[in-house]
C-alpha cells in the first residue's frame, strides 16, 4: 500500500485509479484543497467528480507519455556508484550545453552518456541539459514540457536521466538541468483541471501566465519549488538554468525567484553541495543576481544575449531584427560587454523603441554566461544554420579566443568546439494534428515576414528535420574541424593555467580595437587576446615589448611592438 495525495481544491470528489480500480480519497483536514489516501502501488491516475483518468500533477514517471498513468518511483533504491561525488561550484567553470535528442543518433541518457570522455578531453566542467520533462511525441526541443517531476520516456525516463548524472560524476562533470516554470505546453497539459495554476491577471507570448501571485499561487509556487528540488535532490543534478525568467509575472513582495534561490540555498547547506541556479533574462538588470539580503533575487548567473549579439554582428556581419543595436560598430558593442557586461545598461535600444538595462556591477562578470552559440541564437533561425556554415575556420577561431578568455563563465553548444556542419533546426512531434498544422503554418508565417519563402522554411514535424540535426561523430576526426577542437582544448586549457585569462574582474579588461581595420585586443593581465577579422593582414599594435606567442591560430608573429595577424587569425600573447 501507498498513500496518494493531490491538491483539487475545487473538487467534490477525488478518486485514484491503481491497475484499473478506483480508490475514493479524502478532504485533509489539515491541508486545504489536498486530498488523500491509501491504495495499492502500481500505475496509477486521478478522477476528479468522477472524470476521466488524468496523470498526477507531481508525477515522477509518465511511462505511457504525458496523457497517460503515472507510476511511483523509488528514489531510494538507485544505486549510485559516484556516491563520493560532493559537487562543484559554478565560478571558474566551462559549461557545454547539449540536447539529448540530437546529441547522438540513438538520442537517449545511455547514448549520450558514451561521449562522456570526448566533454572530459575537451576540458569542459558542466554538461547543461536541454529540458528533460515529458511531452508529446518523441521529438522536441523540451520546452513544451508538461509533467515537470518527471523525465521524457524516450530519452530514457527516470533511472535513465540518473544513469546519465552518475556517470558525469564518475568522470568529474557536473550537470545542469534547463527547467520551464515560464508556462506550460500546449499538448498533454492537464494541470488546469486540478486547480489555478494558470491565471488571466498577466499574459505572456504563450497567453495566460503561471499563476504566481494570484489566489492559489502559494501551491502553484510549492509545485514549482518541489520540483526544482526533486531535481537536485532526487537526481542529484548539480544546478539549473531556468528558462526565460523575464516572463514569471509576480506582484507579490517576495518573487518567485528569490523563494526558490533561497530553497535552493537550504537544500545545498543540508546536502553539504553547492547548488546554483541560472536565470535566462532580457532584462538587463543585476537585481536578478544580486543577494537577497541587497534586494536581489540571489541566483547565481544569468545568461548575456548582450554579449553573443556583439560578437555575432562582429563575426558575421548581420544587423537584422535584434542584431541592429550591435551592428553600427560591432567592436565597441564587444569591448563594451568585455569591460563593462551588459551593452545595453540604461541606453537606447531600437529593437525595443526605449531605454533598456541598467549597469552590471564591475567585480561580478562570473555572473554572466558568455557565449558564440546556444540552442537558441541557432535553432531559432529560418533553417537553424550555425556560424560554421558560413564563416570560415579562422574565424570561428577567433570568436572561440573571445569567448573562452573572457571575464565570464564561458558556455558551449554541442558541436560547436568542432565547428559542425549538421545545422540545428526548430523540431516538434505533436500528436495533435491541429496543432502540429498550427505550428508548421505560424514558423512560416514568422519568416514570411523577413521574406523567407514557405517552402524555404523547414517543417517543423518532418522526421528529416530531426534527422539532420542530429551530430556527425565522424567529424571531429576529419579536417578543418580536428584542428578547430584542437583550439578549443587549448584555449579551455589555457584558461584552467592561467588565472588572469578567467579573471571576473571587467574594471580589470581593456580593449583596444580599430573597426576600420577589423582588429581587436583584449587586454587580460599580462596577457594579450589580438583577434584580426579582416579580410587582410593586421598588425595590431601591443604596449612594450618582449612578448610571447602563448597560442595561436592561423597566421601570426610577434613583430616588435606589436603582432602580425593573417585575416581571419588570433593570438594570445604574454610578456
Amino acid at each position: 500500500m501507498r498513500t496518494y495525495q493531490v491538491w483539487a481544491p475545487s473538487a467534490a470528489a477525488v478518486s485514484v485509479d491503481v491497475d484499473g480500480a478506483a480508490h475514493a480519497l479524502a478532504r485533509c483536514p489539515d491541508r486545504a484543497g489536498w486530498w488523500s489516501g491509501d491504495a495499492p502501488e502500481g500505475d496509477y491516475a486521478f478522477r476528479l467528480d468522477g472524470g476521466p483518468p488524468l496523470p498526477d500533477p507531481r508525477s515522477p514517471w509518465q511511462p505511457h507519455g504525458p496523457d497517460g498513468p503515472s507510476r511511483p518511483v523509488d528514489h531510494a533504491a538507485f544505486r549510485w556508484s559516484q556516491t563520493g561525488w560532493r559537487g562543484r561550484a559554478l565560478p571558474g567553470a566551462v559549461l557545454y550545453e547539449l540536447h539529448i535528442g540530437t546529441f547522438t543518433a540513438r538520442g537517449t541518457f545511455d547514448s549520450a552518456a558514451e561521449h562522456l570522455d570526448h566533454l572530459v578531453e575537451l576540458g569542459v566542467d558542466f554538461v547543461e541539459l536541454m529540458p528533460v520533462c515529458p511531452f508529446p511525441g518523441r521529438h522536441g526541443w523540451g520546452y513544451d514540457g508538461v509533467s515537470l517531476w518527471a523525465v521524457h520516456e524516450p530519452y530514457g525516463g527516470p533511472e535513465g536521466l540518473k544513469r546519465f548524472v552518475d556517470a558525469a560524476h564518475r568522470k568529474g562533470l557536473g550537470v545542469v538541468l534547463d527547467v520551464v516554470h515560464n508556462h506550460l505546453g500546449p499538448s498533454g497539459n492537464h494541470l488546469p483541471a486540478y486547480g489555478p495554476y494558470l491565471t488571466d491577471r498577466h499574459h505572456t507570448p504563450w497567453g495566460s501566465a503561471v499563476n504566481l501571485d494570484a489566489p492559489g499561487s502559494d501551491e502553484v509556487r510549492r509545485y514549482l519549488i518541489g520540483s526544482a528540488l526533486a531535481w537536485l535532490r532526487d537526481y542529484r543534478i548539480d544546478g539549473l538554468r531556468l528558462d526565460a525568467v523575464h516572463a514569471l509575472a509576480d506582484d507579490r513582495a517576495v518573487h518567485f525567484l528569490e523563494e526558490l534561490s533561497d530553497e535552493v540555498e537550504r537544500l545545498a547547506v543540508s546536502t553539504n553541495r553547492p547548488l546554483f541556479l541560472i536565470a535566462e533574462s532580457d532584462l538587463n538588470t543585476p537585481r536578478t543576481t544580486a543577494p537577497r539580503e541587497a534586494g536581489g533575487q540571489g541566483l547565481t548567473a544569468q545568461w548575456s544575449d548582450d554579449f553573443h549579439h556583439a560578437l555575432h554582428c562582429a563575426l558575421t556581419g548581420e544587423s537584422q531584427g535584434y542584431y541592429g543595436d550591435f551592428a553600427h560598430r560591432p567592436l565597441a558593442a564587444v569591448a563594451k560587454t568585455l569591460t563593462r557586461g551588459f551593452f545595453h545598461d540604461g541606453t537606447w535600444s531600437t529593437f525595443r523603441g526605449r531605454g533598456h538595462g541598467r549597469p552590471f556591477p564591475p567585480d561580478g562578470g562570473h555572473r554572466l554566461l558568455g557565449y558564440l552559440q546556444t540552442h537558441d541564437q541557432i535553432g531559432n533561425r529560418a533553417l537553424g544554420d550555425r556560424v560554421s556554415t558560413s564563416l570560415p575556420p579562422g574565424r570561428l577561431a577567433c570568436g572561440a579566443a573571445l569567448v573562452l578568455t573572457s571575464p565570464f563563465t564561458p558556455m558551449l553548444f554541442m558541436g560547436e568546439e568542432w565547428g559542425a556542419a549538421t545545422p540545428w533546426q526548430y523540431f516538434t512531434d505533436h500528436t495533435d494534428p491541429q496543432l502540429a498544422e498550427a505550428v508548421r503554418q505560424g514558423r512560416r508565417r514568422e519568416f514570411a515576414e523577413h521574406d523567407w519563402a514557405a517552402e524555404a522554411v523547414p517543417d517543423p514535424q518532418e522526421p528529416a528535420t530531426v534527422l539532420r540535426s542530429v551530430l556527425d561523430w565522424t567529424e571531429p576526426r576529419r579536417p578543418p574541424h580536428r584542428e578547430l577542437l584542437a583550439w578549443y582544448r587549448t584555449l579551455i586549457r589555457l584558461r584552467r593555467e592561467r588565472p588572469e585569462l578567467s579573471d571576473p574582474d571587467l574594471g580589470a579588461v581593456r580593449v583596444a580595437y580599430d573597426e576600420a581595420a577589423r582588429w581587436l585586443v583584449v587586454h587580460r593581465g599580462p596577457y594579450r587576446v589580438a583577434v584580426n577579422l579582416g579580410p587582410a593582414e593586421a598588425v595590431p599594435p601591443l604596449d612594450g615589448t618582449g612578448r610571447e606567442l602563448v597560442a595561436a591560430f592561423g597566421t601570426a608573429a610577434v613583430d616588435g611592438t606589436a603582432v602580425r595577424l593573417g585575416a581571419d587569425a588570433v593570438a594570445i600573447l604574454a610578456v
